[in-house]
């Protein structure tokens, strides 16, 4: 379901005609800016979730450390 070359010249002619030829460009200014505000957002956020799977990690591993020092310990004083 994508669009034919008419149908996108039909939704720019509408498009001009609502706006009007000065109101385009800062239409256009201010889709590039949510665009790139997007690019922050979504940036942060695949940050901040490969920080936290990080910190997952090390406390998992952390945790096996200390279930095998415990064995060992328990192993020793048998």
């Amino acid at each position: 379901m994508s669009l034919g070359m008419s149908e996108i010249i039909l939704i720019l002619v509408v498009v001009l005609v609502l706006f009007g030829g000065k109101k385009i460009p800062e239409l256009a200014r201010g889709l590039g800016r949510a665009q790139a505000e997007y690019k922050k957002a979504k940036e942060a956020f695949e940050n901040e979730v490969s920080e936290f799977k990080a910190e997952v990690e090390k406390s998992s591993a952390d945790a096996q450390k200390k279930v095998s020092a415990k064995k060992s310990t328990a192993k020793s004083k048998k």
